[in-house]
């Protein structure tokens, strides 16, 4: 079992996935951008591998993959602009996930996102479901050298929000987010976002892994834990 928390500073949440369920509005943006250089077909199952990775890494991959002449800025603009009509226009928070945060925010735990979106469609998803009213401060994967699953952006939040990393705690949903978390030396609360990656070696090294992913999660129980806690019964700690 893991050892309790007393305190937890700092709580950094991965925003797509984690917090909102905005896969689905990513996907549509990729899939209509790629449909405009001439690629059919992109599935779902395709854009699964590319989650929990920055939007610029993926479509260098994609350019790459593809083909396509194209240089990286102006997909990266093209997908942003799709991505944000579409976000504008409907964003789901997961319920559980905005508990925990009206939690946190009562509890006075400072917090912040940390997303390997852009800052525009980070800023336009906190405004357009409200969490930005918990949650002012957001960093972008853009703002920092290397991408999830290396750790720079969750340790540019920390340095922004004056913590130590091993005084922040970290939720993620897709392993290269729990990679990163664990190379920043912070602690890590896993959700999968993807069921198949519940045994993914970043998850088994989480902290508290639920390994059913959103429709296991509790606000109540990540509280606890966060805040002194050990977890619930249907999670795995780790160690």
């Amino acid at each position: 079992m893991s050892s309790p928390h007393t305190q937890v500073p700092c709580v950094i949440f991965d925003l797509d996935g984690t917090l909102v369920d905005s896969e689905p509005n990513y996907y549509e943006a990729g899939r209509r951008l790629l449909a405009r250089y001439g690629v059919s077909g992109f599935s779902w199952e395709q854009h699964t591998r590319f989650i929990g990775i920055g939007t610029r890494e993926t479509l260098t991959a994609l350019r790459s993959e593809y083909g396509i002449e194209a240089p990286v800025d102006e997909l990266l603009a093209g997908k942003n602009a799709l991505y944000l009509e579409l976000a504008g226009a409907s964003t789901e928070v997961f319920p559980e996930m905005r508990k925990l945060v009206e939690e946190l925010h009562g509890a006075g735990v400072p917090m912040a996102v940390a997303s390997g979106s852009s800052r525009a469609a980070i800023g336009a998803v906190l405004a357009v479901t409200g969490l930005d009213a918990y949650i002012p401060l957001y960093v972008s994967a853009e703002e920092v050298p290397r991408g999830k699953p290396e750790p720079d952006v969750f340790l540019e939040t920390a340095r922004r929000l004056g913590a130590e990393p091993a005084g922040c705690a970290v939720l993620e949903d897709a392993p290269p987010g729990a990679a990163a978390a664990r190379a920043a030396g912070m602690r890590c609360l896993a959700i999968p976002y993807v069921p198949e990656t519940a045994d993914d070696p970043a998850f088994l090294a989480a902290d508290l892994l639920f390994p059913g992913g959103q429709r296991a999660f509790t606000a109540r129980a990540a509280y606890d834990w966060l805040l002194g806690g050990s977890g619930p019964a249907d999670a795995a700690p780790i160690g």
